[in-house]
């Protein structure tokens, strides 16, 4: 099972240039995922790439940030207004990053595409 998940332009630029290897999550997948299809949402629109989990991170925000801090790819402060409120915190440590030499609109793939607010199962196998 692949999923599609939602980031920030900004954030995925951190991810393509190595610096945000940790991509964090308030809920995780309850199925297995092999691969990562990266969704950059407004105002790009467009899958642009892809990666693979090593691991999940599960922890309090706390010890989470203390844990990723240094490829983290955000601040403390976004960080911590993300996770206000929280008691359990999830990082996806992010491996084989794939960025896309032409970025993908989902609704050439997709009859009716509606961006995930978070994340979307998919069978989809994209070959870049």
């Amino acid at each position: 099972m692949n999923v599609i998940l939602s980031i920030k332009p900004k954030f995925v630029k951190e991810i393509f240039e190595g610096r945000k290897i940790f991509e964090y999550r308030k809920t995780i997948f309850k199925k297995p995922v092999d691969k990562v299809y990266i969704y950059s949402s407004s105002p790009v629109c467009r899958i642009v790439g892809e990666f693979k989990i090593k691991n999940i991170i599960t922890d309090t925000p706390e010890n989470l940030w203390e844990e990723t801090k240094e490829y983290s790819g955000i601040t403390r402060l976004f960080f911590d207004s993300y996770f206000e409120g929280k008691r359990i915190a999830y990082a996806l440590k992010i491996e084989n990053v794939v960025k896309y030499s032409e970025a993908i609109h989902p609704n050439i793939i997709f009859d009716h595409f509606t961006a995930p607010q978070s994340f979307v199962y998919t069978e989809l196998n994209l070959k870049y």
